[in-house]
């Protein structure tokens, strides 16, 4: 516990909780627009054990360090198979497992973000209820797995890059998902309660999986577009539900 005494550490732990729970605005946004097709009495221990499930990922790929690191190891090279042995090409087709889970992540975000929105714009109010009935709880946690999974993966090589010490890595994991628990209630009930907003966070949700894919691909977009971006969106959005407050107000 040498380092609790080093200020240099502390400083590591804030920066570092910071970004978790940055990094986990995506989860929550996931998480509330998929616990949301849960009856209302079990969305919110939905809620809990799907921040519980992604503290629970983190901490142990963490634990897990030297076999994470095996995962950038190139399992094989697409551009054998395109004929390319040489060249920038050659070794941005390089394929490793933690890209296979970052595709397949961004997969399945598209999938299920694509659904929702087909669902919202084009689905009956009969076919929604119908579809409510049919999803378990089992089915909605395993699905939040899956994603905890990939999102869990960029976490934790962004803490292992910004800390020296696995104890400030785990604390800020720990820290990030206490301070999500407390919030996810109130961010869910908003966005379940503004369509527009919901549309826009399922947007956000498509921008990540194509963002996860590119990555996966050796395509690195810088993660500050991504989430300027996504924050310049949600403040014109703010703009528009409150000249429509206005507006309602005044009729």
């Amino acid at each position: 516990m040498e380092w609790m005494t080093n200020p240099e550490a502390w400083i590591s732990l804030l920066t570092l909780t910071v970004l978790e729970i940055v990094l986990g605005i995506d989860n929550i946004v996931f998480i509330s627009i998929i616990t949301g097709k849960l009856p209302h009495n079990k969305q919110k221990p939905a809620r809990r054990w799907g921040l519980s499930l992604a503290m629970i990922t983190r901490v142990l790929l963490l634990l897990s360090i030297s076999w994470i690191m095996t995962l950038t190891a190139p399992l094989f090279n697409i551009a054998g198979w395109l004929g390319i042995h040489e060249g920038d090409m050659f070794e941005k087709l390089k394929i490793s497992g933690r890209d296979i889970i970052l595709i397949v992540g961004g997969l399945f975000l598209i999938y299920k973000s694509t659904t929702e929105i087909h669902e919202k714009l084009e689905g009956h109010e009969d076919k929604i209820n119908a579809s409510l009935k049919k999803v378990s709880f089992s089915r909605v946690i395993i699905e939040i797995l899956l994603l905890d999974i990939v999102f869990s993966l960029d976490s934790v090589i962004t803490a292992v890059g910004m800390a020296d010490h696995i104890e400030i890595m785990i604390a800020a994991v720990v820290i990030a998902v206490l301070i999500m628990l407390i919030s996810s209630e109130s961010i869910s009930r908003f966005v379940n309660n503004h369509p527009t907003v919901k549309m826009l966070a399922l947007s956000f949700l498509l921008l990540i999986g194509v963002s996860l894919i590119a990555e996966g691909l050796d395509q690195h977009i810088p993660k500050g577009y991504i989430y300027f971006a996504m924050a310049f969106s949600v403040f014109v959005e703010m703009l528009n539900l409150r000249a429509a407050r206005r507006a309602h107000k005044t009729d």
